[in-house]
């Protein structure tokens, strides 16, 4: 017993109170096998118990709610970007994200396109993104980190039948008035998108 337990042991009835419930959790924490709670471990049930002995992720606890997707652009050989948001951030940003899904049945390699040719620090990436603000007749290209490399998805060079990847790129946001902006995607159709936020 340690000299913290034995000064509680000396206030009378509190004392054998607060020493109960020691007792009681240091039962809990050496694994519940004692016989001091069997009800409640027996009533209720573990979640996700399926003989495997592990809890399960979140992610299959719970339903998966499929993301909204603003925007359907159709590109060759069967590629499918899906838009889910274009949200307008903070700190003076606009994101895009999505995924791009190979829907054909050969695997896609032709991306050499899609990294624009402005920039070269990337390497294989969507870099050749970009918004046009028909209004304020500007266009924003993917913004860079001080190494020049997007702020987008990279290392992107073989996509297989039925695979799908994120796609982000992050632009300088436009005016707050521009509520609308132009998304070109090389080898895609073009789309408008509704800024949020």
């Amino acid at each position: 017993m340690s000299m913290r337990h034995k000064v509680k042991a000396r206030g009378g009835a509190a004392g054998m109170v607060s020493a109960a419930l020691l007792f009681t959790l240091a039962g809990c924490g050496e694994g519940g096998d004692g016989q001091s709670n069997p009800p409640a471990a027996s009533s209720t049930p573990k979640p996700g118990a399926s003989g495997s002995g592990k809890a399960p992720s979140p992610s299959a606890s719970q339903p998966s709610v499929p993301e909204q997707v603003v925007a359907t652009l159709k590109g060759e050989a069967g590629m499918v970007l899906d838009i889910n948001s274009a949200v307008r951030d903070a700190g003076g940003f606009v994101t895009i994200s999505g995924q791009i899904k190979n829907t054909g049945d050969k695997p896609f390699g032709n991306t050499a396109a899609w990294r624009g040719n402005e920039l070269k620090a990337s390497g294989v990436s969507v870099a050749g993104v970009n918004l046009v603000d028909k209004a304020g007749k500007k266009r924003y290209y993917v913004l860079r980190d001080t190494e020049g490399r997007c702020l987008c998805t990279t290392g992107v060079v073989i996509i297989d039948p039925a695979q799908s990847i994120p796609f982000f790129a992050q632009f300088p946001a436009p005016p707050a008035a521009t509520t609308e902006v132009d998304f070109n995607f090389p080898t895609f159709a073009s789309t408008t998108l509704k800024i949020s936020g």
